[in-house]
Order: structure tokens, then sequence, then C-alpha cells
């Protein structure tokens, strides 16, 4: 129920794309895809997420991309008092 919350409130899934160079090997590049609710335009949890990267990780970034998209609103939800089946 706290994912439909969040929805509700204006979260967005946010995926990303992090491009970053191996510690051993600097001329490699490897990606990391991830995913969590955000709040569009300042997406705290994205920039978050940098920081502890580029605090806590040795590969440093080189790029990322991301992508947001509100999954449900709240003039989107409704509520379904009846159900028709057919066969």
């Amino acid at each position: 129920m706290r994912e439909t919350e969040r929805m509700l409130q204006g979260y967005g899934l946010t995926t990303a794309e992090f491009y970053y160079r191996m510690p051993d090997y600097r001329h490699v590049l490897n990606s990391f895809i991830w995913q969590d609710y955000d709040l569009a335009p300042d997406y705290p949890q994205l920039f978050k997420f940098i920081e502890f990267w580029q605090e806590k990780l040795e590969g440093p970034l080189h790029s990322v991309r991301f992508t947001h998209r509100k999954l449900i609103s709240p003039g989107e939800w409704r509520n379904v008092v009846g159900e028709f089946r057919l066969h």
C-alpha cells in the first residue's frame, strides 16, 4: 500500500542508467541500472544516490541518463463498484 500512497502524492518511477569507469581499467565503461520512486523536477532520491556513489564507490561516474514517469495520478484514480464477466 505504501507505493500506491506515494504515487497518489505525486511520486513517479525514475529509472537511471549510470555509466562508470572500472576502478582497475579506467578505459573500460560499465553500466548500472537504478530505479526508485522520486519527485520531479528536483529528483531528491536520484541526487542522493549520485552523492552516495561519488562518496562511497570507487568507479568514477562517466555519465547518467534518466527518465521519469508518473504511473498514476490523483485524476486517474477511480473507485470501481461493479464488474462484468463474459464466459
